[in-house]
This record gives structure tokens, sequence and C-alpha cells, in this order.
């Protein structure tokens, strides 16, 4: 009995969660949840060569970590494909995120693109305290 009560548990929580993706009024209000932190995730441009990139990395290296040691960076990542890397960093919004990623030596030479991610909370995690 238990287990498939978790079971129409995790189902009602994928459901919830598809379709708030896919309900555009449901999407908004998940939106607006809080933000507790920002994805990044960093693409070697097209047409830049690993010497390029090498070439930047000890410079990138010590100044992103001291990022980490400084608690601007929560979590790294490599991409399985190494075409770059995804940072999940402790900031209150996408505009802080990209003022610390901008700042780092392989953007500032134009050899990244960078993709932001608000993160928060799972919001249908809230139907869990829901009263039934």
């Amino acid at each position: 009995m238990k287990a498939i009560r978790n079971l129409i548990l995790a189902l009602t929580l994928t459901l919830t969660g598809a379709t708030s993706m896919a309900d555009p009024s449901l999407a908004q209000t998940q939106a607006t949840s809080p933000t507790t932190g920002v994805m990044v995730i960093l693409t070697v441009k097209a047409g830049v060569t690993r010497e390029q990139v090498m070439a930047v990395m000890p410079d990138e290296i010590r100044q992103t970590v001291q990022l980490y040691l400084g608690g601007k960076i929560r979590e790294w990542y490599s991409r399985s494909d190494g075409r770059g890397a995804v940072f999940l960093l402790d900031v209150k919004d996408v505009a802080d995120g990209q003022a610390i990623m901008e700042g780092l030596p392989l953007a500032r030479q134009n050899l990244i693109d960078h993709e932001y991610t608000a993160i928060g909370p799972l919001m249908p995690l809230r139907l869990l305290m829901a009263t039934p």
C-alpha cells in the first residue's frame, strides 16, 4: 500500500511539473518562485580552437577558484561533450550571474557563450504541504 501511495505521489509531482511547463499561466506562476541561484551553461564558440582556450585557462582557473572560495560558485561541472562547463552560482538573479561570468578571462576574450537560467525551489513540492 505504501509503495502505491509513493508511486501516486511521484506521478502527481511529475504530471504537475509537466503541466506547469505546458500551461503558460502555470509556468508564469512558477517563474515567480524565489530565485536561489543561477545555472550557467558555458559553451566554447564555434571556430575557437583548443589552443586558444588553453592559453587562457591558467587565469580562468585561478579566478574561478577565487569565486568558489568566495562563495559565488556553488557547484561546477564539465560538460560531457567537452565543449564547456556548467556552473551553479549562488546569486540572487541573472544580472548578478552575468556580471560575475562576463568578468572571467574566457568571456573577456570572447571565446565562450553563456546561457543563464534562474533556478529556485521545486515548486510542485508545495503539493506535499497542502492539506488533502
